[in-house]
């Protein structure tokens, strides 16, 4: 199973440099973020995967359209795979509001307030990452799924802080083994907030 971490978003670019929440809602990619989600569709290709599954985020949908859009995959949207609930770019959007701007997805299995509450506990994350990784090793078919989520999901699952666009390869039936990583620039073993979202 692949995990790639969602483009460069608004609330990065700036929390980035003032490591202050600026209180941007359910960010949108920037054109950088854009791009490297086009590179990750390249980087992936060679991964043969056949499906994507997404966070109902904005930043993880676009950057799984555009991967999507560039492999031809299939795509599902699963709220599991959210970030961890701490700042402002962690309230998301209703899915009355989500279905209007994508209309091909289903979502009528998330409820309209899909998102946590601020702020999401780290055993409430890890219980829910388990349970999406519990989820995936039971899946035929999770060594062709790519994972498109966020910092703190993948800290969770993995114990590394990748950057944006990032991607792991993890086996999600040996929860012990190290993932690899298969982008540049190389994940670390520590999570400095700076790198939320």
């Amino acid at each position: 199973m692949l995990l790639i971490r969602h483009g460069q978003s608004e609330f990065n670019v700036v929390y980035s440099v003032t490591r202050v929440d600026p209180g941007i809602r359910d960010p949108r990619l920037t054109e950088d973020g854009r791009a490297q989600a086009l590179a990750v569709a390249r980087l992936i290709a060679e991964e043969r995967p056949k499906r994507l599954v997404t966070s109902p985020y904005t930043r993880a949908l676009e950057t799984a359209e555009i991967i999507a859009g560039a492999l031809d995959l299939p795509i599902t949207v699963d709220a599991r795979v959210g970030e961890r609930a701490a700042f402002a770019c962690d309230v998301g959007t209703p899915v009355s509001a989500l279905r209007d701007r994508w209309l091909g997805l289903a979502l009528d299995h998330l409820d309209d307030i899909w998102w946590p509450e601020l702020e999401e506990s780290e055993e409430a994350l890890g219980r829910r990452s388990a349970a999406f990784r519990g989820h995936m090793a039971q899946a035929e078919d999770w060594r062709h799924v790519a994972v498109v989520t966020h910092w703190g999901f993948i800290r969770s699952l993995t114990g590394m802080n990748v950057p944006n666009c990032a991607v792991l390869r993890i086996d999600p039936t040996q929860p012990g083994l190290a993932p690899l990583t298969l982008s540049p620039p190389a994940a670390t073993p520590t999570a400095p907030a700076a790198a939320q979202g």
